[in-house]
């Protein structure tokens, strides 16, 4: 694999890791009563996950046209990272919509 495959993998990770941050802080506000603080980190969740989202989407459009470069372990570190971000946004939904009818 080569660099620009790495740098598009620590891209990745460094996005979705910030979006899952920026969930966690949307389940904080929301514990402490700030929905519209909590409404403004999901929404920079979001974003943060969109982005890498379009890391991704590069590689995958990359691997369609068959210029794939092979898999190694920061790729799919980056993966798991996106995907569990992923999902701790959309439970950080979930949470604040209980913390909204305590």
């Amino acid at each position: 694999m080569d660099d620009k495959m790495n740098e598009i993998a620590f891209q990745i990770i460094l996005f979705a890791g910030n979006g899952k941050s920026s969930a966690m802080e949307a389940i904080q506000e929301a514990k402490e009563g700030n929905f519209e603080g909590a409404e403004a980190k999901l929404k920079e969740a979001g974003e943060e996950l969109g982005k890498a989202h379009s890391f991704q989407t590069k590689l995958l459009q990359e691997e369609a046209q068959g210029n794939g470069q092979g898999v190694n372990v920061i790729l799919v570190h980056s993966q798991d990272h996106l995907m569990t971000a992923m999902t701790v946004r959309d439970l950080a939904v979930e949470i604040i919509e209980l913390y909204k009818f305590k």
